[in-house]
């Protein structure tokens, strides 16, 4: 186990306990020697961990002390910072700036040890970045499905057909070349999936679809569940 992963599970194991833990007991539980404990138990307390205790009795944390409110160990910080560098991929503006401020507060959260996986740039995710939909904003379609509020789009099917639709959005799915809208269409009174890269127009209706929004999905994913047990 590495260091920076060994202080935060002391931290836990400390946080957690009801009594002093020894340097042996924590040892025990993370498989490394005593004298890890103690280097480690030492570097805490020079971070400002309040940390007390001596060996031979065990260890706690004095009460009060504030920890961030997710305590990441190393793989799930490079699990955080690839899946925050996939989303520049994804074309939407506002998540993608979204995505730098999670990595900002993260960053401004963590001890040095992981401060330093995080700015360190070793994790990346290559490939075209897809480009924003000229005709909706993928911000208004996720505010909708959150508002459960319907939208007017004007549609261009893959024969060039073109349609106005209004359509309840339920979810929104980022493929690699473009993002679908999944909604309740009013117009063929049943789930469809429109490209983001086919809308030509989108408004905002101001009408709502309170309470439908789960129940929705939920025939979504159980069509979808179906088809995939009818393959074969």
């Amino acid at each position: 186990m590495r260091k920076a992963s060994r202080l935060f599970e002391i931290i836990q194991i400390l946080r957690l306990a009801r009594k002093p833990v020894t340097g042996a007991e924590i040892a025990e539980r993370l498989e490394v020697t005593v004298r890890s404990i103690y280097r480690d138990i030492a570097a805490l307390q020079a971070m400002r961990v309040p940390v007390e205790g001596e060996r031979g009795i065990g260890y706690i944390l004095r009460p009060g002390f504030d920890l961030p409110p997710l305590m990441f160990s190393i793989e799930e910080t490079e699990a955080v910072v690839l899946a925050l560098a996939l989303l520049e991929r994804t074309g939407d503006t506002e998540l993608r700036a979204a995505a730098r401020r999670v990595g900002d507060k993260i960053a401004g959260a963590v001890p040095p040890p992981l401060r330093q996986t995080l700015s360190a740039r070793a994790l990346h995710a290559w490939g075209t970045t897809r480009p924003q939909p000229e005709g909706i904003d993928l911000a208004t379609v996720r505010r909708a499905i959150r508002d459960e509020e319907k939208l007017v789009i004007d549609y261009r099917d893959e024969y060039a057909r073109a349609t106005e639709r209004t359509i309840r959005p339920i979810a929104l799915i980022y493929y690699s070349e473009t993002a679908n809208i999944v909604a309740w269409c009013e117009l063929r009174k049943a789930i469809r999936n429109f490209r983001a890269d086919r809308v030509e127009a989108c408004e905002a209706t101001g009408a709502h679809f309170p309470g439908e929004g789960d129940r929705l999905r939920q025939a979504w994913i159980s069509g979808w569940a179906e088809n995939q047990r009818g393959v074969g």
